[in-house]
């Protein structure tokens, strides 16, 4: 299967059903009071995070998904079915954004949100009796539901990710250390896919990712490495492999750590474990060499570069204590800046302002506000009573007033949502 982490798709969410105007009648009684249900619910376009999806190259191509309209209301006050909503499947990991705004960040697996609301159903007849209004003849529109362009951004949940240049040894490591079965060969680029293993150590387990290899100028969209560079974002400890057959193990490492620096996030501090690789094919004095060259580069002690040969597995267990220590002190001080941030959010507090604004534009009056603006797309202005009820509804919110502060006549047209409304 084709591995995709970046898809776009148009959503659309159903249309909530109309109200109905219905009068109960029967032979004994002619004259019986309003008996319109109400219309049912525009269905949802949701997007909810599954284990049992690994990749997003369902949606890949940009096309319509269109959530069920909500049925219309029925008389004797029954209610109209409500739409069935739309539950796209996406890989934990999954990132939702409207437009340049994330509305979404699904990382457990069941978490779902509403990325696309269905309309609410329109207000039969039985709404609006009252002791003044015996049979009212009117009754809701539903209202439209949301249509959005979504992208979707998949970006691995792993707690370590393995890095380093095509073939440093990264999916044999992970094999060694997992259950996980990536595809491996003598040449480069054999992973084309960012593979997830479960790593067991010291009774702790963490999530491991088998990251592409990286080019130089990979973070400007060479080789493959710029498609999965996104995925080591969410890795809070990297393993920087290092090939020990390499011409210049110190000009690769500062390969990675450049491309990981001039990634659109700065990843060059993430916390690294570094480890020479493939071990078995050099003899031990020259590994102690290399080893020594490197330690001197990075101002460290030749103790903390690991030396490791995955298929004799050697100095896996040291490697994997090493990067799950580091693990630990990464969570806990996650954890610490999180109750910081929850401590520091602001107190938000409810306008006080009108909630809508009126202003003259040519011959008509505009009025805009998001509560007025779903009273006039609820009213169907074919009904009397409908648009009397919203004029009502205007007046006591102080419209008309502003209206007339702005030199409105009897008849003169205000334009809301989309509706021409006579005052």
């Amino acid at each position: 299967m084709m591995f995709t982490d970046i898809a776009t798709i148009k959503a659309q969410a159903g249309k909530g059903g109309d109200g109905l105007i219905s009068f109960h009648r029967t032979r004994g009684n002619p004259k019986g009071g309003p008996d319109g249900g109400d219309g049912g619910k525009g269905g949802s376009i949701i997007v909810k995070a599954s284990h049992n999806t690994n990749t997003l190259t369902k949606y890949r191509s940009a096309k319509l998904l269109r959530a069920e309209d909500g049925q219309a209301g029925g008389g004797n006050k029954r209610h109209g079915k409500n739409g069935e909503d739309i539950i796209l499947l996406v890989p934990p990991g999954t990132i939702v954004r409207d437009g340049g705004d994330q509305i979404a960040d699904l990382v457990e697996n069941d978490q779902e949100a509403v990325v696309c609301a269905g309309g609410s159903g329109g207000f039969g007849n039985t709404h609006f009796k009252s002791s003044i209004r015996q049979a009212p003849k009117m009754a809701e529109l539903g209202e439209m539901g949301e249509n959005k362009e979504l992208s979707l951004e998949l970006k691995l949940v792993a707690d370590v990710g393995l890095v380093g240049l095509p073939n440093a040894g990264k999916s044999t490591l992970l094999s060694m250390v997992s259950a996980a079965k990536p595809a491996i060969a003598s040449y480069a680029f054999t992973t084309l896919t960012p593979n997830l293993g479960v790593v067991d150590v010291d009774e702790r387990s963490f999530l491991m990712a088998d990251i592409p290899g990286l080019i130089e100028g990979a973070s400007e969209g060479k080789g493959l490495g710029d498609e999965f560079l996104r995925h080591v974002e969410r890795c809070k400890v990297l393993i920087h492999l290092i090939d020990v057959n390499s011409l210049d193990i110190i000009k690769d490492y500062k390969t990675i750590q450049g491309e990981l620096k001039n990634y659109a996030i700065d990843l060059s501090n993430r916390p690294c474990v570094i480890a020479l690789t493939k071990t078995e094919t050099k003899p031990e004095a020259e590994v102690d060499k290399l080893v020594a060259s490197l330690a001197k580069h990075l101002k460290t002690k030749p103790q903390e570069i690991h030396t490791i040969s995955a298929v004799r597995q050697m100095g896996l267990v040291g490697l994997m204590r090493a990067a799950n220590k580091i693990l630990q002190k990464a969570q806990k001080v996650e954890a610490q800046e999180a109750e910081v941030v929850a401590e520091e959010l602001p107190v938000i507090k409810l306008s006080e302002e009108l909630g809508w604004q009126v202003s003259k534009s040519d011959d008509k009056y505009l009025l805009t506000g998001e509560e007025v603006e779903r009273f006039a797309r609820r009213t169907d202005f074919a009904q009397a009573d409908g648009v009397r009820r919203l004029r009502e509804i205007l007046r006591k919110k102080g419209v008309n007033k502003e209206l007339k502060k702005l030199g409105a006549e009897k008849g003169d047209i205000v334009f809301v949502a989309g509706k021409d409304l006579k005052w």
